[in-house]
């Protein structure tokens, strides 16, 4: 196959990388609107040739659109005129909203994807091998694809090591809101309670491993996470209100002073390590 990435960053660039490693590509394509990252594109040699997008859609059997969610949305009227053979994967990490606003015209071509691996890094640069081994995507909504174009998405997927599952959109939204997107709040959040205490540098200075994985995500880029938290916007809220109620129930413990009864709380969370 042909394959077309547009968004070359983490997902893309490694995406690109894994396809050329295991050979499913015949050559691989990107375009990017970031003058910037061109360059980063090309000395690192994650395509074979960077093009406009109208020539990225003649040539590419598979175009991959690893950008933004909100930008995902934003491209749709240009892919009005794809050939009907030419599959498009998106891989956003949120999926209802994308799904229900797919022009019906290229429904049939355009698989939902959410490949659950990356990293607080972005660009070009963050590109690396083996990020997608031995994890698990997420495929939605396949009963609106046709066969040809879940045949394509499963291919690629398979190759580069990667489990699939599938659901509706809905449902995997819930999910990744807990598992991926409320995460990411907490770690937000921490990171501006430290920065809002009078005397940062002091408590930083002292950080250990706890600290510093609890405040990696927070890392991540203000751009992508706003849209993914718009897009999900009423999971994530419910899932803060469940959050903020454990939060609460601890509070509540150590302010009676009843040990025993945080120990058997503390005790609950730790079953969720034997189910990972």
């Amino acid at each position: 196959m042909n394959i077309g990435i547009i968004g070359l960053g983490l997902m893309g660039g490694s995406l690109a990388k894994a396809v050329k490693r295991y050979g499913i590509a015949k050559k691989v394509y990107g375009f990017t609107n970031s003058e910037k990252n061109k360059k980063d594109i090309l000395d690192l040699k994650l395509v074979d040739e960077l093009v406009d997008l109208e020539t990225l859609k003649k040539v590419s059997d598979v175009i991959i659109l690893a950008i933004p969610v909100d930008a995902i949305i934003g491209m749709f009227p240009d892919f009005l005129d794809i050939d009907e053979n030419t599959t498009i994967i998106d891989m956003g990490s949120t999926k209802e909203y994308i799904v229900k606003n797919i022009p019906n015209k290229i429904r049939k071509n355009f698989v939902a994807a959410h490949p659950m691996t990356g990293t607080e890094k972005s660009g070009p640069k963050a590109a690396i091998d083996n990020l997608y081994e031995g994890k698990t995507v997420v495929l939605c909504d396949l009963e609106d694809n046709t066969e040809l174009h879940i045949n394509k998405a499963y291919e690629i997927f398979q190759a580069i090591g990667m489990r699939i599952v599938v659901m509706n959109s809905s449902q995997h939204d819930i999910h990744a809101c807990y598992m991926s997107h409320l995460p990411h709040v907490i770690s937000f959040s921490l990171a501006n309670t430290v920065m809002g205490h009078e005397d940062p540098k002091s408590i930083i200075a002292l950080a250990a491993g706890g600290f510093k994985d609890m405040s990696r995500i927070a890392k991540s880029s203000p751009i992508m996470w706003s849209d993914i938290f718009k897009q999900n916007r009423k999971n994530l809220l419910d899932s803060i209100d469940l959050f903020e109620k454990h939060l609460k129930d601890a509070r509540k413990l150590i302010e009676d002073e009843n040990y025993e009864n945080l120990q058997t709380w503390m005790k609950k969370a730790n079953t969720l390590h034997e189910i990972l």
